[in-house]
């Protein structure tokens, strides 16, 4: 058995032992709206991070939303105002196993009240007065990407709109130029003008205001042998993952920067967003993504 099939069967093998040995059956990723969940007589505010068991009740109320990750690493989206038994949502998750929830836990540790104290206490002092525009893309050193979608979105501080973003290739040679009234920019690098560059940079600039501008910003394709272990570790999560809607995207993101693909993990986040933009759980984890990472300046 060749090794990538080895270590397949001890993911999934480690999968059910924790499945197993686990104390509940439901995680809570995301919640929108007065939801409740019952737990013995009492019903209480559902909270993110809280975890359901097979006997509790979930009540979720009109125009809201809870996301739920299943102790097997199965996603699911609770939209419809109803009461449903914890028990009855369990039968709906199909046989089989996944290492979905590495990346929910990954994700749920991100945003705990602990972590962003541990982020502002490392903070610092407040950046205000820079003359730049902040472009939401990392060092040059995390510029690799999976993915052949990029979206480049980035902080005005007081450069007016319109702006010109440009595309280069490692020789300065320009390849592309946009321009758009807005704070962002989505690229694909299966655009005949790039699809031949392994390594982009992007640089935003004010139209009207010349001194406004970014630095460059390193866009470059993933070797083929860690394209290869990327794609191998997105197998691993299932068929599950790939359906497109916003817990899935949440739970990509969080794949994505914990496998440094700061990149990748930006464009799963606005995706996430996009599909559910009224759901605060998305835009907070997004904005905490981009502090943490510094990839935002702290106000």
């Amino acid at each position: 058995m060749k090794k990538g099939g080895i270590l397949s069967l001890v993911g999934i093998f480690l999968s059910s032992l924790v499945w197993a040995q686990a104390d509940y059956t439901f995680k809570v990723l995301a919640n929108k709206g007065s939801n409740e969940v019952k737990s013995g007589d009492a019903w209480q505010a559902v909270k993110t991070g809280d975890r359901l068991k097979a006997g509790d009740e979930i009540k979720v109320s009109e125009n809201a939303y809870v996301a739920l990750v299943h102790v097997k690493g199965k996603p699911l989206e609770l939209k419809e105002a109803k009461t449903y038994k914890v028990s009855e949502l369990e039968q709906r998750i199909t046989a089989g196993s996944s290492v979905v929830n590495k990346y929910t836990d990954f994700i749920l540790s991100s945003n705990s009240a602990e972590a962003k104290k541990n982020r502002l206490s490392a903070t610092g002092a407040v950046h205000r007065g820079v003359k730049e525009i902040k472009v939401f893309l990392p060092e040059n050193q995390y510029g690799d990407i999976y993915n052949n979608t990029v979206i480049v979105r980035w902080e005005y501080n007081k450069a007016e709109a319109p702006y010109i973003v440009t595309v280069k290739n490692m020789f300065d040679e320009e390849l592309m130029s946009v321009e758009t009234p807005e704070e962002l920019i989505q690229i694909d690098r299966t655009n005949p003008k790039l699809a031949n560059e392994d390594a982009l940079l992007v640089v935003v600039k004010s139209k009207t205001d010349k001194s406004m501008g970014s630095r460059a910003y390193l866009v470059r394709k993933l070797s083929s042998a860690r394209q290869g272990a990327v794609k191998l570790s997105l197998d691993e999560m299932g068929s599950d993952i790939k359906e497109e809607t916003a817990l899935n995207k949440f739970i990509l993101a969080g794949f994505y920067e914990e496998s440094k693909l700061l990149i990748d993990a930006i464009t799963a986040y606005e995706e996430a967003i996009k599909l559910a933009p009224d759901v605060p759980t998305y835009r907070e984890a997004y904005e905490e993504f981009l502090l943490r990472n510094k990839l935002k300046l702290q106000k």
